[in-house]
């Protein structure tokens, strides 16, 4: 059986598990070493069953812990190009971990077949990825984008599952305590995408073939777990759509979050 599980889930630390009968993966080491490995053994894992840790960009809260987990582990690590160089610059990969610049190409690793998309987000060489699994389910992660562009519709249609950004309600953050910088570029088109900008996407992914929706990485301060469903389910609905008989959703929580199966 394949598995998804949002180890940690926030605008606070990011960590995603991914699992197949042939090996697992991990995206991102957002959190502590700590944190990471008791939300992995929880979710069934282990820190050795880890075949390869793949980043999307370099914000802390998706690297804070990958140079204390690349130290314990030596786990070869898979980025864009741009993301790469910015954390050798910044010394967060001990010597001796394999480093592997993943490009426009689809990549074997770890019993996987992977392709990376970009993301518009406001870090070089941010990207989102595709997995593709030996018993041919089809995991897409998608978070930090401030719009859904074509290419990333095109990279995660047809997931059997997907872990989607739905991070801030509009009012909340308009009304909320962040600076008005913050909240302009929360809002921006390389920012976060909102739970509207989220739930838009959610029925042509359903009309591809995923039938099971994640949504992840919501702010603490902008966002409530019954904001981002109710308006997911809501666009569902309009669209014909009904949670538990056409599809499956769930919210990430900051962690403790269940393992998906599919």
């Amino acid at each position: 059986m394949s598995r998804i599980c949002p180890l940690l889930s926030s605008s606070s630390g990011n960590s995603t598990y991914i699992a197949a009968p042939t090996g697992s993966v991990l995206v991102d080491a957002g959190a502590s070493l700590r944190a990471i490995e008791e939300a992995l053994q929880a979710a069934g894992g282990t820190l050795g069953d880890i075949g390869a840790l793949f980043v999307t960009h370099t914000h802390s809260d998706h690297i804070r812990g990958l140079k204390p987990f690349l130290n314990r582990t030596h786990t070869p690590l898979y980025a864009t190009k741009e993301v790469l160089e910015t954390l050798l610059q910044k010394d967060t990969v001990p010597a001796g971990v394999r480093v592997e610049e993943i490009g426009d190409k689809e990549i074997e690793v770890a019993g996987f077949s992977v392709r990376r998309f970009l993301t518009e987000h406001d870090c070089a060489g941010s990207c989102g990825y595709a997995f593709f699994l030996s018993d041919g389910k089809k995991i897409s992660v998608c978070t930090d984008l401030g719009r859904m562009t074509d290419t990333v519709r095109e990279a995660i249609r047809g997931s059997d599952a997907i872990l989607i950004e739905s991070n801030h309600d509009i009012d909340m953050l308009k009304k909320g305590p962040y600076t008005p910088e913050l909240k302009a570029r929360i809002l921006s088109d390389h920012g976060h995408l909102s739970n509207n900008a989220c739930a838009a996407e959610l029925p042509g992914l359903l009309q591809s073939g995923t039938k099971r929706f994640i949504l992840g990485h919501l702010s603490r301060h902008n966002n409530t777990p019954m904001l981002a469903e109710s308006c997911a389910t809501a666009a569902l609905a309009d669209a014909g759509a009904f949670i538990q008989k056409d599809y499956l959703l769930s919210v990430a929580a900051p962690k403790h979050n269940r393992v998906t199966v599919l």
